[in-house]
């Protein structure tokens, strides 16, 4: 490919992906209200589905980039809400864990499925080779936007 063709689809994949910020996180805003959450307590209650067990707030910080005290003000609207609850960890009783409410997770997912019920179907051309390298993009977007982010916090921009 020459350097110029390349350069285009570079010019192409920035305009892109752009759009495809801009157009995820004005999906996020619309399900956070249509849900009654900010969009930060939305995307930490996604993050919080996908851990193995409850998490301490620390962890909670961790996942969000949030001071412990922001994660413990976020921690206390999903309560309100109903999507976490806190309790005591069973082999350390100093230790307070936030747990996810099933029940709500499944009102969640059922809300997700209904929105995103064609998305697997967008892939339905893609080729197993083509979905890895969807999925390796992923991986590496979300690597370097964690390093972004570490930066921006820091200072360092």
């Amino acid at each position: 490919m020459s350097g110029n063709a390349r350069s285009r689809l570079l010019d192409e994949l920035s305009t892109v992906s752009r759009r495809y910020m801009a157009s995820y996180a004005l999906f996020n805003q619309a399900l956070a209200d249509h849900l009654g959450l900010h969009p930060t307590d939305l995307q930490c209650l996604n993050l919080l589905t996908l851990e193995r067990e409850p998490v301490t707030t620390g962890r909670v910080a961790e996942l969000t980039g949030l001071t412990t005290g922001s994660a413990t003000r976020l921690v206390d609207r999903l309560e309100k809400a109903g999507y976490v609850v806190r309790e005591r960890d069973a082999e350390d009783r100093r230790r307070v864990l936030v747990a996810t409410v099933p029940e709500k997770i499944v009102e969640f997912g059922r809300v997700w499925d209904r929105l995103g019920g064609g998305w697997v179907a967008l892939f339905d051309d893609l080729d197993d080779s083509e979905l890895a390298l969807l999925v390796n993009h992923m991986r590496r977007t979300t690597e370097f936007s964690a390093a972004q982010v570490a930066r921006l916090r820091a200072g360092n921009v």
